[in-house]
């Protein structure tokens, strides 16, 4: 749980954020409290769901995580952390990290599966 201390730190920084990093924030921590496990059920294949136009970082961040709901997030946080710091702080064109992020979930994926290849 979140002390008080913690919150008013994170309202102070939101606070000081323009508004298009505050929407990569929330939208951030939307991806975050979605990494749930799914536990006990037959794998599956990941959905079918087609990039929007002009597609953020973080909205295809937020898309394969629906088109992944057999991942455990949490296992990838560090490494989509990096991808989506290269983006927002570095200014990496988001078509490249974008074409990471689908390569990553990927091979997570054929990791779960069992797959020798990834």
């Amino acid at each position: 749980m979140i002390v008080k201390s913690e919150e008013k730190k994170i309202v102070s920084l939101y606070k000081n954020l323009s508004e298009g990093d505050r929407q990569s924030l929330m939208a951030f921590a939307e991806f975050l409290s979605s990494r749930t496990v799914v536990v006990d059920e037959p794998l599956g294949e990941p959905l079918d769901i087609a990039a929007k136009d002009n597609e953020s970082v973080v909205g295809a961040l937020k898309r394969l995580a629906k088109m992944y709901p057999m991942l455990d997030k949490s296992k990838m946080l560090n490494d989509t952390s990096v991808l989506v710091s290269q983006h927002v702080i570095q200014g990496r064109a988001k078509e490249e990290v974008i074409r990471e992020l689908e390569v990553m979930f990927n091979e997570y994926y054929q990791r779960l599966r069992g797959d020798s290849r990834a």
